[in-house]
C-alpha cells in the first residue's frame, strides 16, 4: 500500500520516512525537503506560543541522512517576550549518538504593520501560466517522483517553477484535518529549488547543499510553493542557489542553499 504522507509518527520524538522521502543523490538517503518539513513541524510543535510567528528557519546538512527512523530532540536556546530562539537536532537509529541535521528558528512577534507592508519581490506567473514540467524527471527518487510541477522556458541558471505534492507531511487527524501547520507544509518542499534551475547535468555532476536557510516575512497559504529561482557556480567547487518563495498571494519569502560542485567519478 503505497502511504499518502512523508512520515509516520512512531513515538513522541521519532519519525518512520516513507518511499516518498526516498532522496535524489542516494536511493538509502532522505531528501533534505520532507526533513525540512518534519523539523519545522517539530520546531512549531516544542512550547508553541501563537502569538510569535517563524521569520527563519535555518538548517545544518551534518551528515548522511539514512532512510530509517528518525528522532528528533528540541530546546528552547533563547527564550523571551518577543523574541524566541529555539533548536531542533536530527539523529537516524543506525547512530543515535551522532547528529545529521541541526535546525534552529527564530519566532518574532506579530503585530499590525499592514500600513508599512512593501518593497516585495516581483511576483512569478501564477500555476495556471506555466507549463506541466518535465524537466524534474531527469531526477530519481520517491521524493522527486511525489512532486507536481509547472515550469517556465528554462534560461541559464534561472528558472521559475510551482510544486505542490499530493502527499501530506504526515498523516491527516481522525477529523481529516492537516497535523502539520502551513509552515511545515510550505517548508517540505522548499529544499527542491536546487534541482529547479541547476545548471549541470545531475548524471556528470554532484551538487548537493550543505545547508538551507528560509527566511519568511508572513505565515505562507498552501499547498502550491512557487520558486524564483536562481543558481550560480563558481570557479573552485562551490556554488550557491537563491529563492524567492512565493504562494499563491505573492511572493513570502526567500530561500538559499550552499552547494559543494564536484565532476561525478567516472565508471
Amino acid at each position: 500500500m503505497v502511504s499518502n504522507s512523508y512520515y509516520h509518527r512512531i513515538d513522541e520524538q521519532t519519525w518512520q520516512p516513507t518511499e516518498h522521502v526516498q532522496g535524489a543523490w542516494n536511493e538509502h538517503e532522505q531528501h533534505m525537503a520532507p526533513v525540512a518539513g518534519l523539523l519545522a513541524h517539530a520546531l512549531q510543535a516544542h512550547e508553541p506560543r501563537p502569538d510569535l510567528q517563524t521569520a527563519r528557519l535555518s538548517y545544518e546538512i551534518l551528515g548522511l541522512m539514512p532512510l530509517e527512523p528518525t528522532t528528533i530532540t528540541c530546546r528552547t536556546v533563547r527564550p523571551g517576550r518577543t523574541i524566541e530562539l529555539v533548536e531542533a537536532v536530527m539523529t537516524t537509529a543506525s547512530a543515535p549518538e551522532r547528529p545529521v541535521v541541526r535546525a534552529t528558528a527564530w519566532r518574532l512577534a506579530s503585530s499590525d504593520t499592514s500600513t508599512v507592508a512593501g518593497n516585495l519581490p516581483d511576483p512569478i506567473p501564477g500555476p495556471d501560466e506555466l507549463g506541466p514540467g518535465d524537466r524534474l524527471a531527469a531526477w530519481p527518487g520517491g521524493f522527486i517522483r511525489s512532486l507536481q510541477a509547472r515550469l517556465d522556458e528554462p534560461s541559464p541558471g534561472r528558472r521559475f517553477c510551482w510544486l505542490t505534492s499530493p502527499v501530506s507531511l504526515l498523516p491527516a487527524q481522525s477529523d481529516g484535518s492537516p497535523a502539520a501547520g502551513p509552515v511545515a507544509e510550505f517548508v517540505r518542499l522548499v529544499d527542491s529549488a536546487n534541482g529547479i534551475a541547476a545548471q549541470l547535468d545531475p548524471y556528470q555532476w554532484i551538487f548537493p547543499n550543505t545547508d538551507l536557510t528560509i527566511h519568511l516575512w508572513r505565515t505562507p497559504v498552501g499547498p502550491d510553493v512557487g520558486f524564483d529561482t536562481m543558481a550560480t557556480i563558481g570557479p573552485d567547487g562551490v556554488g550557491c542557489t537563491q529563492t524567492v518563495l512565493h504562494d499563491v498571494q505573492g511572493p513570502v519569502g526567500r530561500a538559499s542553499q550552499a552547494l559543494t560542485v564536484r565532476r561525478r567519478p567516472s565508471r
